[in-house]
């Protein structure tokens, strides 16, 4: 060691530190959590002005309004304009999701999917199950469809405020389960809830899926075909008399979504420095180009639509369709109704049972699987939480009744679900955060060393255990390294010694890119020779870089490169990121000894003695149930 890494490995161990916590890395809260409120300010004040002056309120979404040219025109109110209109780009976006997901996201992994795919599941059969048992005598059994959704806006919103205190691997079950939940809401829409069928339309709609499809082949000017095919393809669904708004997911389902190929990014950045040498108006058009083309128009167009849907399609779809008059007769007459109950158990009751009945059931059956941090309390406040079932719900009670008087028992019962959910949810996450204090704490290491998941150096069975979360990228954990070399040296084969990743994507702008890298050179076997590169040449860790040492490594670079664009190596980094964020690891390097977190120096005689401090005493397997 040099004499400056003696000096560091003799004081307190120094950090690279978040100025966030991981969980803000890999998720988008804050528009989520602003759009939840703003969804809540409009069913407020749409039940406002509807009580206030409901002919007022009623008479201005009845507006009739004309869009043509000659004699091809179309007459919609202000409410059907929302509803039809504007709503398939909401579900446009649903659909964006649901294919991100399939694609590169969570529904890659069977044995992870099938957790939630199940539960979604459920959650749609038992709440329909329950609402017909006790509807039926009203004659409106047929509305079972209000029941079914859970309002992925308002879940996620609402996550966000009252969530536990770690909502990482919560917040991608919930969002799993949310996109099998409508893609059943709106398989339920078109087959139960479309009222007249012609089924020539739906020719013409076909022929335009196919061109969105080919689309991704033009060189120039696709935005403007698939703006073109995406308004024939809505008139067609339109004509057809299916829902409209189901056009949208099904023009999402067919846009190419990948992960940013390694070459691409690097000619965006060639380009870019291009520009930069000899700033012109051409440059700058093929740098903007390069760089736009780098990322999937799947992701571009989340990107570009989730602020509107947020901050003003579902706001208006609340203000459209909230306006529930709660004078004493209507409440009165909703709150003996069994349609307003029937509503209520089913969201409140059913999606609780459903989903978390059938979670319990897979974990007893150990059926799937289910992450460090996913446990069954916070499931509960999970499947608690889907019981807000408002976008859809709503939109179904328009669909499926035609009584007005019902359709305001409907919406009361909405309404009174969703808060009841609210309040039940809220309760479950802190009394969860109470009685679970270990995972915050994160003194005890919540996922077990496993030898068929870890990157391990040493023999799998030693007694003697070091796991470090870690980034490539970062100072501290490149001399941590060489007092983990030093301890090796010492104690041998009694030493197991493993690395797990927790990049700081906001100080290390390469260290993801670098932790994905190391994992697809782990397919080929070479993990620790990857990371070792990694650490030898810190400053150089873009694209070209990290194809160039694998090609050092001897790796097979094509299947290098097709790897990384793969689902698995970004699963396998996300994995590690929700783990340290279910630990509260907030700097890094941070180690476990045989399972219990380190705290002060880790030079390679403090690490020892943590070793042997601790061999006796073993820490036990964190509850995860």
């Amino acid at each position: 060691m040099t004499q400056s890494e003696i000096q560091l490995s003799t004081a307190p161990a120094p950090r690279a530190r978040r100025h966030r916590s991981i969980a803000e890395k890999v998720s988008a809260m804050g528009q989520q959590r602003t759009g939840a409120l703003l969804l809540l300010l409009a069913t407020v004040a749409a039940i406002v002005w509807a009580n206030v002056s409901s002919g007022a309120y009623h008479a201005f979404w009845e507006t009739h309004m004309t869009i043509g040219v000659g004699d091809l025109q179309l007459d919609f109110t202000l409410h059907a304009l929302v509803n039809d209109a504007l709503m398939a780009i909401f579900f446009f976006t649903v659909g964006l999701e649901v294919r991100r997901e399939f694609a590169i996201g969570e529904l890659t992994s069977w044995r992870r999917a099938m957790v939630p795919v199940i539960a979604a599941i459920a959650g749609l059969a038992v709440p329909a199950l329950l609402y017909v048992l006790i509807a039926a005598p009203t004659g409106q059994a047929h509305a079972w469809g209000v029941v079914i959704s859970t309002d992925t806006a308002f879940l996620v919103g609402a996550l966000a405020l009252i969530g536990p205190r770690v909502p990482g691997r919560l917040r991608v079950f919930l969002l799993a389960l949310a996109v099998v939940d409508d893609i059943g809401a709106l398989s339920i829409i078109a087959l139960v809830y479309t009222e007249t069928f012609t089924p020539m339309p739906l020719l013409i709609a076909a022929v335009g899926l196919a061109g969105i499809f080919f689309t991704r082949y033009l060189r120039s000017g696709r935005g403007l075909v698939y703006a073109t095919l995406a308004i024939i393809v809505w008139l067609a669904f339109l004509a057809s008399g299916v829902h409209p708004t189901l056009a949208g997911v099904a023009i999402a389902l067919l846009v190419p979504v990948y992960r940013p190929n390694r070459r691409d990014v690097e000619h965006a950045l060639e380009l870019a420095r291009t520009f930069r040498q000899s700033p012109n108006t051409e440059y700058a058009r093929a740098a903007a180009n390069s760089l736009r083309e780098s990322i999937s128009i799947n992701e571009r167009l989340q990107s570009a639509y989730g602020p509107y849907v947020a901050y003003v399609i579902l706001p208006l779809f609340a203000l459209a369709n909230a306006g529930v008059l709660v004078t004493p007769e209507i409440l009165t007459a909703a709150f003996g109704s069994a349609v307003t109950w029937g509503i209520v158990v089913g969201l409140v009751m059913g999606k609780f049972i459903g989903i978390f009945g059938s979670t319990a059931l897979l974990k007893v059956l150990r059926i799937g699987e289910f992450g460090p941090g996913l446990t069954l309390d916070r499931i509960a406040g999970g499947a608690a939480l889907s019981g807000i079932g408002f976008t859809i719900s709503l939109f179904i009670v328009d669909l499926a009744i035609d009584d007005e008087a019902v359709q305001n028992e409907a919406r009361v019962g909405v309404l009174l679900a969703s808060v009841i959910a609210f309040v039940i949810a809220t309760v479950l996450f802190r009394i969860s955060d109470a009685v679970r204090p270990d995972l915050e704490t994160g003194q005890v290491l919540v996922r077990p060393v496993d030898p068929r998941r870890d990157h391990i150096f040493g023999a799998v069975d030693a007694p003697l255990s070091i796991v470090e979360y870690g980034d490539f990228q970062c100072g501290f954990c490149l001399k941590a390294s060489g007092a983990i070399q030093e301890v090796r040296d010492e104690l041998g084969d009694q030493l197991q010694y493993v690395w797990r990743h927790a990049p700081l994507v906001q100080q290390h702008p390469n260290a993801l890119a670098g932790a994905e890298a190391s994992e697809a050179a782990s397919m080929q076997g070479k993990f620790f020779e990857f990371e070792r590169g990694l650490f030898a040449d810190q400053d150089n860790q873009l694209p070209s870089d990290i194809v160039r040492l694998a090609g050092d490594l001897g790796l097979d670079v094509p299947r290098f490169e097709k790897d990384l664009e793969g689902a698995e190596v970004t699963a396998r980094v996300r994995d590690d990121m929700f783990d340290a964020e279910a630990m509260g690891i907030t700097s890094v390097p941070t180690f476990f000894v045989n399972g219990r977190r380190h705290t002060g120096p880790y030079d390679a005689q403090s690490l020892i003695r943590a070793l042997r401090a601790t061999d006796e005493t073993p820490a036990p397997a964190p509850e995860v149930s």
